[in-house]
């Protein structure tokens, strides 16, 4: 595998062999279907999706695929990732076992719902400062 950073994430897939990129495809399809709205970017040198912020990471290793949903994903999921290996933000899933689609698609849908929440909250907060500002008169 080549060591300087991909550009894009198809140029990131096709780095890796006929099987992980497979798995690949198919976590970066489920990501695309529930944040339609989400750009894709390389992060971290790690296909990333952005939708008001960083949404969900994602990258291969050796023997897993690593997820990368933010402390918060995880902290929704405990229960659900709790089989896996798992840290603040990340969740480790082996290559030798099947990868959790469905978890990944209910972790996306949270993250794209929190994020939205956050930039609405974002944009109210502007709203409610902008009212309270002085209004002054010329004379």
């Amino acid at each position: 595998m080549k060591s300087e950073v991909a550009k894009s994430i198809d140029e990131y897939i096709g780095r890796f062999p006929k099987d992980v990129q497979d798995i690949l495809q198919k976590v970066r399809s489920i990501i695309q279907k529930e944040a339609p709205e989400a750009s894709e970017a390389i992060s971290y040198a790690m296909p990333t999706f952005v939708q008001n912020g960083n949404l969900v990471h994602f990258a291969a290793y050796a023997k897993h695929i690593g997820f990368y949903a933010l402390p918060s994903g995880n902290l929704a999921f405990q229960k659900e990732i709790s089989k896996y290996k798992n840290g603040k933000g990340s969740i480790q899933f082996p290559l030798d076992e099947p990868i959790p689609y469905t978890l990944i698609k209910k972790i996306v849908k949270f993250r794209v719902s929190e994020n939205l929440e956050k930039q609405r909250k974002k944009t109210q907060k502007k709203k409610t400062t902008n009212l309270k500002k002085p209004i002054l008169k010329k004379s």
